[in-house]
């Protein structure tokens, strides 16, 4: 997955329109932006949605041509709320591909989502381990202590992102980010515990929301920075910013076919430790780069 699109899911509208946004996936949101006297409904329009997808979708073409139906996965409450099992009890049986689980404090509480899942799919005939896990890890502070709990927590564990807004007001910090708009030094913490744990978990590194999207600019300049660093997706919180994410993560034709050469070239030699291709020395770092560029330019179609 490129892109994760937020959509809040008390709102019939925003549900309509995201399903032609062109996203990878979509986060269907029952926690920040449905008030508490609407959980019900959200939970209630979740599962319309889930039904309907799982029952052939609306075909209907998304922002870049494509019918291919997105992902969906949904944002429940944090376990320290009387929400989340009513969330997960309304939702399993529409056979969502992932919860996003908010305000983890370590990777116990994966664990213990991932155990409430299993008797949920179990009474609604879907195989046990088939809903993965993407956890936020950084939105309270306990959290950015035992980032490494998050390695072997659960093998449903597919992806770990952060956020900023949530850790900022937990510390009572000001604002996140500095007169030029980059991250303060605590929120460049948290990224990189987060970029750091989802790789040596085996998980995918998803950035954060780019809160701003009127500023299409400076979106694409973050998502930029983020593939540089090692992120293979971002989350969005319009589907504006759907089409500046999924260019960003997708290699263009020079990349690909430099990426194939370097495969190739060591596949030619399997006992090289380094090769030459175009006066560059390149060694197995490159071949495990292009390999992953290799991954990504498939799609999630594949």
């Amino acid at each position: 997955m490129r892109s994760l699109l937020f959509v809040p899911a008390d709102s019939e509208r925003k549900l309509e329109k995201a399903a032609a946004s062109g996203a990878d996936a979509l986060i269907l949101d029952l926690e920040d932006s449905v008030a508490v006297d609407r959980k019900a409904h959200a939970r209630a329009l979740a599962r319309a949605y889930l039904d309907a997808a799982r029952d052939g979708g609306d075909g209907k073409a998304t922002s870049d041509g494509n019918t291919a139906s997105p992902a969906l996965y949904v944002r429940i409450n944090p376990l320290d709320s009387p929400h989340w099992q009513d969330d997960l009890e309304a939702v399993t049986g529409g056979g969502p591909c992932g919860i996003i689980l908010p305000k983890a404090r370590s990777g116990e509480d994966v664990q213990t989502l991932a155990a409430t899942l299993a008797p949920f799919e179990t009474a609604h005939d879907i195989g046990t381990g088939a809903i993965s896990i993407i956890v936020i890890a950084t939105e309270v502070p306990a959290s950015l202590l035992r980032m490494h709990s998050y390695i072997d927590a659960s093998k449903r564990l597919e992806g770990i992102t952060w956020g900023a807004e949530d850790l900022s007001a937990e510390i009572g910090a000001a604002r996140a980010r500095d007169d030029q708009g980059a991250y303060t030094g605590p929120f460049q913490l948290a990224r990189n515990l987060c970029l750091f744990a989802a790789h040596a978990s085996g998980a995918g590194a998803i950035d954060t929301v780019f809160v701003n999207f009127r500023d299409q600019a400076g979106l694409r300049r973050e998502a930029e920075d983020a593939l540089r660093d090692g992120f293979s997706a971002k989350m969005a919180i319009h589907p504006d910013q759907v089409g500046i994410i999924n260019d960003v993560f997708t290699p263009d034709e020079a990349q690909i076919a430099r990426a194939q050469a370097i495969v190739d070239l060591f596949a030619a030699n399997p006992g090289a430790g380094v090769i030459a291709l175009d006066g560059a020395m390149l060694d197995r770092p490159h071949l495990k780069l292009a390999e992953r560029l290799l991954a990504r330019a498939k799609g999630p179609a594949d």
